[in-house]
């Protein structure tokens, strides 16, 4: 992801999280879970959620390594379609995705979560979504002591404290890079090439290396 792009998103965190989090609480009260707790399946809770609102939940793999779902709706009824190919970290961020759309969605839509930087974050409602999943899945007050527990362990590594906030949350590396910046626990100006470019071979092999969750 470049630079330029990472700073909109930051931006419009920082003009909308007040808003977003208040449809966080505004879902959790919906499901019946603690709005500031870690979600441990977010599935098994929100297809319950989906189905009081008409839709329901599908899950399969698709031939797509960068889209994590889609979500329609038909003649009264709606679909969420979760690819399955994808690892879970990336469902489960889908998942909190298409939440956003189920619940707080301004139109009748088409919607897909991709992972591709050139395209996941180019429009507002995408942007509100992705932020409303962040929130949902990384809440403030566990993330914040979580953060501050892996960097010890990481020597202050940041990648590192990322790749170990990524395996505990289960959420993409990005979602993690992000909501540090959101929190600023990392100074924007601090949001280098080397924080930017870590691959999915690096992070594999360095969940590896740590004896983490490589799915």
């Amino acid at each position: 992801m470049k630079v330029e792009r990472l700073r909109k998103i930051i931006e419009y965190s920082s003009k909308n999280s007040e808003e977003i989090y208040s449809m966080v609480k505004r879902f959790c009260a919906f499901a019946e879970i603690e709005y500031d707790s870690a979600l441990l399946n977010i599935l098994q809770i929100v297809r319950s959620s989906f189905q009081k609102k008409g839709y329901f939940v599908f899950e399969m793999p698709f031939d797509d390594d960068e889209i994590g779902a889609l979500c329609y709706r038909g003649d009264g009824l709606g679909y969420v379609v979760i690819n399955t190919s994808l690892p879970k970290v990336n469902v489960n961020f889908a998942i909190a995705h298409e939440i956003y759309h189920v619940f707080f969605g301004k139109s009748e839509f088409v919607s897909k979560v991709e992972f591709a930087d050139d395209h996941y974050y180019e429009h507002e409602e995408e942007y509100a979504a992705n932020l409303f999943a962040g929130m949902l899945l990384m809440p403030e007050v566990s993330f914040r002591r979580m953060y501050q527990k892996f960097k010890m362990e990481s020597s202050g590594n940041e990648v590192e404290t990322i790749i170990r906030l990524m395996s505990y949350y289960q959420v993409p590396y990005m979602a993690v890079l992000i909501r540090c910046l959101e929190l600023e626990l990392i100074a924007g100006n601090m949001a280098s090439e080397q924080l930017l470019n870590v691959d999915r071979v690096q992070i594999r092999q360095r969940l590896a290396d740590l004896w983490l969750d490589e799915k």
